[in-house]
C-alpha cells in the first residue's frame, strides 16, 4: 500500500466498523463523515480488502474519477464506467460509476456483486422506483445476501429526515422504513476542525444588508421557486451591489472566494459586479467543457472568484479556497454543510475559512442534531429525558429565559434497550424505548399508537381517523365541537372542574370527584401523561395537586361534547391532533 495514503485513525475506524457489521449482518449500513475527511479513502481501502465484484456508485463524473484515482494509487486496477468520462467498462473486480449510466444499462451489470458503495448517500431516496433503488433490486436478484454501504457528511434529507433508522450509539433515528438500516460509524464536524484535519470556518455576520427570503413560500424541501425568487431579487440589486462590494473588499487578503447565487438571473448580476478578468461563472446550462476549463482555471488561481448555481456543492475539491459568501436561501441543513464544506480542506498557509451568509439561512452548521425541518422559525433543539429509560433524546422545542424547556415535538423516546439476558436472547437486535411522549389511544385495548397511526400496533383493529370524528360530529343537531384555545381549572372541595374555551368564546366544561377512586383513576388515565408534554407524567391523590400545576396540563385541539337533558356532556378530547381540520389560532 502507497505509504503517502496511509489511513487516518478515524478512516480505519471507519472500516472496521463496516467489516464488523457486515460479518453479522445484510442490513444496509451508512458511514457518516464530514466534507474533507477522506471519504474515497475508506472507499479505496474497502475495495482493496474486498474478494469479490464490488459496485462504487455515486451521482457525478468528479467523483467517480476521485474515488478511482484514490484506487489506483494503491496500485490496482480498477474500472469506470460513467458517459461523463467517456469509460464503459465493467469487467473488473471494482468498478467506480454514475449511477445514471448503470441505471441506465441494467442489462450490462447482471454479474454477482457482493458489495455496492454508494458514496454521497442522502441522495438515496426512500422511492422503489430511483436508479438507485433499481440497481440495487437488480442486483439483489443475482445475489440476495448483497451488501449495501452508504458515505456521507449529511444524513437526512429535508423531506425525508434521516436517511437510517439505528445509530450504534443505542438510539434510535425514526420508526419509519429508510434507504438504510444502521449508521454504524459517525464522526462530527468539530472533531476534525479541533485536530486540525479541516481548516476552521470563521462565521460572520454580514456587515451590510441581508436578503430576506423569509416571506417566501417553500416546498416539501425548503427551496423556493425560482420565479418569486427572482422576483424579490429584482427589488434589491442595492443590496447585491452592495454584498458584492464587501466581498470584494473583504477577499483583499483570500485565496480563492466561492460565491453561492440564488437563481441564474441573480448570478449573472452578481457577476456583472466583479472584476471581469478574476470571475467565473458556472451553472447547470454551463458546457461542460468550459465548465472543466473555469473550474481548472480557478483550482490554478488564474481566477479569484467562482459563481454558481447549485452545481458545486459536491464532488469540487478546491483546497485554497477561504473566503465562501452564502447568497442563496435554504433550509436543507445537508445543503448548507456541503456549501461550507468547500472551504474547509487544509492547504499550505490557509489558516481559517471565511463564511458569511447574506441570505439568513438559520442554520448551525455543527449541531444539525434533528435531522428533521423546523416546526417553528423559533425552535431549537432541546435535551428531553424519557421518564421510562432515562435516555437523553435531542428533539425540537422551546425554551424559557432560563434556558427550561417548555414545548417540544418528540414523539416517541428514540432510546435502544438491551434484550434481558434470558436464553434464547443471544444476538437479538435492541428494540426502542416504547414510551411515547405524544399518543393516540386505542379505543379497543386501550394501547398507546404513534399520533398518525391508523391501526393499533397491539391488537390491530382500526383505529378512528380523528377526521371522521370530527366530521360526524359536526354533523349531529345534538353534538358540539369546538376548537380548543386554552383551559381554566378550579376546585370545589374534593372535585375538580375542567373548563375548554373556545377559539369563538363557547365553553365545556368536565368534573372530576377526587374523593372517588374511580373518578380519580380515570382523570389519571385521561391527563396524566398530558403534563408538561408528558415529560414528566403524573399520578394525582388530590384535586388541589392538580391545580398546583395547572401551568403544566397541555390543551386539547378539539374537545367534543353529545347534548343531555339539561347540560353538554364531553365525550373527547382531542390532544396533538395531525388532520385536515384547522387548530384554534
Amino acid at each position: 500500500m502507497n505509504a503517502h495514503f496511509k489511513l487516518r485513525p478515524y478512516q480505519q475506524e471507519a472500516v472496521e466498523a463496516t467489516l464488523r457489521h457486515f460479518r453479522q449482518s445484510d442490513e444496509p449500513a451508512v458511514i457518516v463523515l464530514p466534507t474533507g475527511a477522506g471519504k474515497s479513502l475508506v472507499i479505496a481501502e474497502l475495495a482493496r480488502l474486498a474478494r469479490r465484484k464490488i459496485l462504487v456508485l455515486t451521482h457525478v463524473k468528479e467523483l467517480v474519477e476521485q474515488n478511482h484515482a484514490k484506487y489506483e494509487s494503491y496500485g490496482l486496477a480498477g474500472g469506470i464506467f460513467s458517459a461523463g468520462l467517456k469509460r464503459k467498462e465493467n469487467r473488473h473486480q471494482v468498478t467506480f460509476a454514475s449511477v445514471q449510466s448503470v441505471a441506465a444499462n441494467l442489462d450490462q451489470f447482471r454479474d454477482e456483486y457482493s458489495l455496492v458503495i454508494i458514496d454521497e448517500c442522502h441522495r438515496v431516496s426512500g422511492e422503489d422506483t430511483s436508479q438507485y433503488q433499481r440497481i440495487i433490486e437488480l442486483l439483489r436478484q443475482q445475489n440476495d445476501a448483497l451488501k449495501v454501504l452508504g458515505l456521507t457528511a449529511t444524513p437526512y434529507r429535508l423531506a425525508m429526515g434521516w436517511i437510517y433508522r439505528y445509530h450504534y450509539r443505542g438510539f434510535v433515528r425514526s420508526e419509519d422504513d429508510k434507504p438504510f438500516v444502521h449508521c454504524i460509524y459517525e464522526l462530527p464536524l468539530s472533531y476534525m476542525i479541533n485536530r486540525g484535519y479541516l481548516t476552521k470556518p470563521e462565521l460572520v455576520n454580514a456587515a451590510v444588508a441581508q436578503y430576506d427570503f423569509s416571506a417566501l413560500a417553500q416546498d416539501r424541501f425548503g427551496e423556493y421557486a425560482e420565479k418569486d425568487v427572482n422576483q424579490l431579487l429584482s427589488k434589491h440589486k442595492r443590496v447585491t451591489r452592495a454584498i458584492i462590494e464587501q466581498v470584494m473588499e473583504l477577499a483583499a487578503e483570500r485565496q480563492g472566494v466561492m460565491i453561492f447565487a440564488a437563481t441564474v438571473d441573480h448570478a449573472r448580476e452578481i457577476t456583472s459586479y466583479l472584476p471581469e478578468q478574476q470571475t467565473a461563472l458556472v451553472t447547470g446550462a454551463t458546457d461542460l467543457k468550459d465548465r472543466d476549463l473555469l473550474i481548472q482555471r480557478f483550482k490554478q488561481r488564474q481566477l479569484k472568484y467562482l459563481v454558481n448555481v447549485s452545481v458545486l456543492t459536491t464532488g469540487f475539491d478546491a483546497p485554497h479556497v477561504d473566503f465562501i459568501a452564502i447568497l442563496r436561501p435554504t433550509q436543507s441543513v445537508s445543503l448548507y454543510q456541503q456549501i461550507v464544506g468547500r472551504g474547509l480542506r487544509l492547504d499550505d498557509g490557509k489558516q481559517d475559512c471565511l463564511v458569511i451568509d447574506y441570505a439568513g439561512n438559520s442554520v448551525n452548521l455543527h449541531h444539525p442534531e434533528v435531522g428533521e425541518p423546523k416546526p417553528s422559525p423559533d425552535s431549537e433543539p432541546v435535551q428531553v429525558f424519557c421518564p421510562g429509560c432515562g435516555f437523553a433524546n435531542i428533539f425540537w422545542g422551546k425554551t424559557d429565559s432560563d434556558g427550561r424547556v417548555i414545548e417540544h415535538y418528540g414523539r416517541r423516546c428514540r432510546g435502544l434497550l438491551e434484550p434481558a439476558e434470558e436464553e434464547g436472547t443471544a444476538g437479538q437486535r435492541p428494540e426502542q424505548c416504547d414510551y411515547r411522549f405524544r399518543f393516540k389511544e386505542c379505543p379497543h385495548c386501550g394501547g398507546e399508537n404513534d399520533i398518525a397511526a391508523r391501526n393499533c400496533l397491539q391488537c390491530h383493529q382500526a383505529i378512528i381517523d380523528p377526521d371522521d370524528q370530527l366530521r360526524d360530529a359536526l354533523k349531529l343537531k345534538n353534538a358540539m365541537v369546538i376548537r380548543c384555545a386554552g383551559i381554566t381549572l378550579g376546585v370545589a372541595g374534593s372535585k375538580l372542574k375542567i373548563t375548554y374555551h373556545g377559539e369563538d368564546g363557547e365553553e365545556l366544561s368536565e368534573s372530576f370527584d377526587f374523593s372517588k377512586s374511580a373518578q380519580r383513576t380515570v382523570f389519571n388515565k385521561l391527563f396524566g401523561r398530558r403534563f408538561a408534554n408528558s415529560q414528566a407524567p403524573k399520578e394525582f391523590s388530590k384535586a388541589e395537586e392538580v391545580l398546583e400545576l395547572q401551568a403544566l396540563l397541555s390543551a386539547p385541539d378539539f374537545v367534543i361534547a353529545r347534548k343531555q337533558k339539561y347540560y353538554w356532556q364531553v365525550q373527547e378530547r382531542m390532544f396533538d391532533y395531525q388532520g385536515s381540520y384547522r387548530k384554534a389560532y
